[in-house]
């Protein structure tokens, strides 16, 4: 069976399995994190421990995401991955027994997020590496449309089905059937293929590598253009665990429920976007269409600063998933394309450092502020800032005079 264009990575049997484990532990992932987030505000009630539980979970990408680029380079990705699913099964199975025993204190759900957290460092990287090595350059597009599709199709399920748990039987069986999800993940990667991977050539030791990588991406333009326009919207905008449940515990008065409800419209408006960004045909978006999905995803957030009634925070959360996945969706795919084989771990590093790395910072800074000013004024600030850094990015571009089509050294 041939699948259609906009499905075309599908037609490679390994990425097929692949993407279908994928949607079963996000599902449970998707559970665990709206799970996680509940039990914190009820356990604390305080907005800035749950902003600094995010920051704890993301923060090892902050230190350790170049180092695990060079990581990833070395070594087979589909191995890594595995060690990667056991470390995530260990610590959500780990994280219910805790909550079930009476024992889930907030230093303890902390420590298991850092855990996670070092976990996670390594399987972005190895995971979009993974992914590339399946489908070839050709469909790294679609690929990457149809990842971030199902990654939201399951944050519509995810968080819909653990607000009905939670709110009928607590938040344990989250965490478990998350547990049980990265199981049959681990025994559907053992019979996959090993992709055939190019090993590093340059630097003897991971210092070496590292440096490498960096230099590569400083005298690469478009890799430092799609990273700064990364920066400018990841960093304010998707800090969704945070600054959602403050929504709807602090500014709507929901509980489980709603809370789900919200995510789940947030996830509608992210499928919808990478579904579209799926069907085209083209390698990369324009240059144009990125900046102007940028401008409205923080947009987004100053349009939730002034929301007080469910549906049109709803309304909102499904603008803001579906130009915010956009965005990050293209900016995959092009340093995916820019980045020559051997150097594919170092810059998707990056591209994690800037993605989820950056998160600690911006979700305790959520925080602080939703604790003091209350979380409208923060959501204002988080919009500001991320269209001022949009317009010093695009400045810089202009000021290069490089235009988007321009011919790039080769690799």
């Amino acid at each position: 069976m041939r699948f259609p264009t906009a499905l075309r990575a599908l037609n490679h049997e390994d990425f097929r399995r692949f993407f279908r484990i994928q949607i079963v532990s996000q599902v449970g992932s998707w559970m665990q994190s709206v799970g996680q987030s509940w039990l914190v505000l009820d356990l604390t009630n305080s907005p800035f421990r749950l902003g600094l539980l995010g920051a704890l979970q993301f923060g090892p990408f902050l230190f350790l995401s170049v180092i695990a680029g060079a990581i990833v380079d070395r070594l087979p990705r589909r191995r890594l991955l595995i060690g990667t699913q056991l470390t995530f099964a260990a610590q959500s199975l780990l994280l219910a027994s805790l909550v079930w025993t009476g024992h889930g204190a907030y230093w303890a759900i902390a420590l298991l997020a850092i855990m996670a957290g070092l976990a996670s460092t390594v399987d972005q990287p190895a995971r979009q590496a993974f992914v590339t090595a399946t489908v070839g350059r050709a469909d790294i597009m679609n690929a990457v449309a149809l990842n971030s599709a199902a990654f939201n199709a399951t944050r519509v399920v995810g968080p819909a089905a653990a607000g009905l748990l939670i709110g009928q039987v607590g938040v344990t069986p989250a965490f478990l059937l998350n547990g049980l999800a990265f199981v049959v993940v681990v025994r559907t990667l053992l019979t996959l293929r090993e992709p055939v991977w190019s090993p590093l050539q340059g630097g003897t030791t991971i210092l070496d590598q590292m440096a490498e990588g960096i230099r590569y991406a400083w005298r690469t333009p478009r890799v430092r253009l799609f990273l700064g326009v990364l920066f400018a919207v990841s960093f304010p905008v998707f800090n969704f665990s945070v600054y959602v449940p403050l929504l709807a515990r602090t500014v709507l008065g929901l509980g489980p429920a709603g809370f789900g409800f919200l995510m789940t419209a947030l996830g509608v408006g992210a499928v919808l976007g990478a579904v579209m960004l799926g069907s085209r045909r083209g390698d990369q978006p324009p240059l144009s269409a990125v900046f102007t999905t940028a401008t409205l995803a923080c947009g987004g957030l100053l349009g939730l600063s002034v929301c007080h009634s469910v549906p049109a925070t709803a309304a909102c959360l499904v603008a803001t998933g579906f130009f915010g996945v956009i965005v990050i969706a293209s900016c995959n795919t092009t340093l995916q394309l820019e980045a020559p084989d051997p150097l594919r771990g170092r810059v998707l590093s990056l591209y994690t450092w800037v993605y989820f790395g950056l998160f600690p910072i911006g979700a305790f800074l959520i925080g602080a502020m939703s604790e003091r000013w209350g979380v409208s004024r923060a959501l204002r600030a988080a919009g500001l800032f991320g269209l001022g850094t949009l317009g010093l990015v695009w400045a810089w571009w202009r000021v290069k005079g490089q235009p988007y089509g321009a011919s790039q050294p080769s690799h």
